[in-house]
């Protein structure tokens, strides 16, 4: 008899256990759920993330370019005033070269 109440009393502890352990799985239920969308939300971010770099990349790329004309522009202008000038300097000293050839064959 005595082994028969021991038996129950572990039998209703085990049951108490049971629905206690029952009753937390089923609150954990939700945060896993919730858990495995964030886990899907966070791997569809990563990839608009690459995505979002790689344009921020191509952005990058051509704001370069468009920074590096105007210098391109202003070395190509100073080259030609010094090669005008260049061409002015050397028209003058032919010019000059002429003039005093024509005197002195006169």
């Amino acid at each position: 008899m005595e082994l028969d109440l021991e038996r129950e009393k572990r039998l209703t502890e085990v049951e108490q256990r049971t629905k206690s352990n029952t009753h937390r799985l089923d609150k954990l239920e939700p945060v896993i759920e919730e858990i495995h969308n964030m886990s899907a939300t966070l791997v569809e971010m990563t990839t608009e993330m690459k995505y979002t770099n790689r344009n921020v990349e191509e952005i990058k790329e051509k704001v370069e370019v468009m920074e590096q004309e105007p210098a391109r522009k202003w070395k190509d202008s100073t080259r030609a005033i010094f090669n005008a000038i260049l061409g002015a300097i050397g028209t003058a000293i032919g010019a000059g070269i002429l003039y005093l050839l024509s005197l002195a064959i006169k």
